[in-house]
């Protein structure tokens, strides 16, 4: 049965189906830079006592040694997550001879990139792969691009929300059928509407100048009088073609109508091979330059505003993992690290994602076209460039729309989102952040782009020294802040363990790296 968005959300306001929005599930992952006290990238390896980046549960590194990663469990209350990243960081922050965490997205002052250090992770066969497959990288993008460091936000809806949904609907496919269509549907919504994200958070409007050192750009950067490149109306330079993009990928079709769909997308790019990338060579001199030369090394090459996924089993590769079980949740990557935050995300942000996702499950959602979604990827790559320019016009399917005109139509619609979850969780919280948001439409002078332009360009300060003073700060308060749900024993305790996995993965190794590889593709 076709339902309306406004069905829905007469159907979750009734007491049978209310309780059902209060298993959101969520964790979040934080990548943030080592930095020197003066401002420079750290190149000291990944600090031991932090315990094996292979195996750690909590503390792993990225692309380089120097770009830590924070991961929390899934936890249902959004306060206990932004509590878990806290004392991740303290813990981290107590245990680096005082190096700080770099609070933005785009990185410190780099002057020779060649110098980042790849992640290491020791010499098992996995260990290995993950090196190489960052060595594909750095030939690929750069090291530059690779250090760009972003919150990925993890979601998932309780089983009870899907049969809601499911009698609501009243729909007789099988249940885990019926949740990858439904986390598909919320996909697409997502496509069209994740704008809205990187004008209202988007935090990478200005850029050291170090950053575009050998690239060619035909985007119309100034330069500020404290000497810091930036576009006047620019949102997020980390999601332009500056920042965490592949222009290889983008004559990729991967289509977000079906799971099946979309898993052949991803298999076809992982297996076309790439004129441009094969000239770096597979195995060179002994040493591999990438993990081979197709479009997408392995599937977490795909650069996207948001992924369906899966926990994936021990040996099972992300897709296998989707294939077999279907969706569980959604990772949502198109977040700027908020640098008026000490953890990189607020717990406003949190609310407020709760909000837009959960309206993107409820909003009706038809099929895409590959034009239309092309066109809301057209739409982004307006957004974060000139996201704030009075004149920009978004493509609504088909018909043309202001930012604010567009925004507007959206937030109508999730207040009463927010009615609901505030419902179900009690209190305002949910109607208030929305609220908040919603002013950053009638005035783009409160988005954080905005105001750290104001800084840089109208106040003359410093990029680099508004992030240090940002990074002093919160490096402060969080080793002031007692442990709120783990504790130093359990950081100790989980660092030593993960040492010793380490150690038995690397034991247990039978084959040789190239045999392991060739396994790996051949399954």
């Amino acid at each position: 049965m076709k339902l309306s968005f406004d069905d829905y959300v007469m159907a979750f306001s009734q007491d049978e189906h209310l309780s059902s929005l209060t298993g959101i599930g969520r964790g979040i992952e934080r990548e943030g830079l080592r930095v020197l006290p003066e401002g420079r990238l750290s190149l000291k390896p990944h600090h031991k006592s932090l315990g094996s980046a292979l195996t750690h549960p909590n503390i792993t590194t990225d692309y380089s040694e120097t770009l830590l990663e924070f991961i929390t469990p899934v936890s249902f209350n959004p306060e206990t997550t932004i509590a878990q990243l806290q004392d991740i960081q303290k813990y981290t922050l107590s245990k680096i001879d005082g190096e700080l965490i770099w609070p933005m997205s785009m990185p410190c002052f780099v002057d020779n990139d060649d110098a980042i250090p790849l992640a290491n992770y020791g010499s098992s066969n996995v260990g290995q792969m993950k090196t190489a497959y960052r060595q594909g990288l750095k030939n690929r993008y750069g090291s530059m691009m690779q250090v760009i460091s972003g919150i990925h936000f993890n979601f998932s809806f309780s089983q009870s929300f899907w049969q809601s949904m499911q009698k609501i609907s009243e729909n007789k496919a099988p249940i885990n059928d019926f949740i990858s269509q439904g986390y598909f549907a919320l996909l697409r919504n997502y496509k069209r509407y994740c704008w809205l994200i990187p004008y209202l958070y988007g935090s990478s409007p200005t850029i050291c100048g170090s950053f575009l050192k050998n690239k060619t750009t035909s985007l119309p950067f100034k330069k500020s009088a404290s000497g810091y490149m930036y576009l006047e109306y620019a949102t997020s330079l980390r999601m332009s073609d500056l920042g965490y993009t592949n222009s290889e990928q983008s004559s990729l079709e991967i289509c977000y109508n079906d799971l099946d769909g979309y898993l052949d997308g991803v298999q076809n790019a992982i297996h076309l091979p790439s004129e441009n990338f094969a000239a770096f060579g597979v195995k060179v001199n002994g040493k591999y330059q990438q993990l081979n030369s197709n479009i997408l090394q392995i599937e977490n090459e795909l650069y996207a505003p948001i992924r369906p996924k899966q926990v994936a089993k021990s040996g099972e590769k992300p897709s296998e993992a989707l294939r077999n079980r279907g969706v569980e949740y959604i990772e949502v990557r198109a977040l700027d690290v908020n640098p008026f935050s000490d953890t990189g995300i607020s717990i406003d942000q949190v609310y407020f994602l709760d909000v837009f996702i959960t309206y993107c499950a409820l909003a009706e959602s038809p099929l895409f076209t590959c034009q239309q979604q092309q066109s809301c990827d057209e739409n982004m790559d307006e957004i974060v460039v000139r996201g704030r320019d009075p004149l920009l016009l978004l493509n609504d399917n088909g018909c043309d729309k202001s930012v604010k005109a567009w925004g507007n139509e959206i937030f109508k619609e999730m207040q009463k989102v927010a009615i609901l979850l505030d419902s179900a969780y009690g209190g305002e919280k949910y109607s208030q952040a929305v609220a908040n948001e919603q002013k950053k439409l009638i005035d783009p002078n409160l988005t954080p782009s905005a105001q750290l332009l104001d800084c840089v360009v109208n106040q003359n300060k410093s990029l680099t020294g508004i992030a240090l003073g940002q990074a002093h700060e919160y490096r402060q308060e969080l080793l002031n802040r007692d442990y709120q749900i783990y504790s130093e024993q359990y950081f100790t305790e989980a660092a030593i363990k993960s040492h010793q996995e380490q150690n038995d993965i690397e034991s247990a190794d039978k084959i040789d790296f190239d045999t392991f590889l060739a396994d790996y593709f051949s399954a």
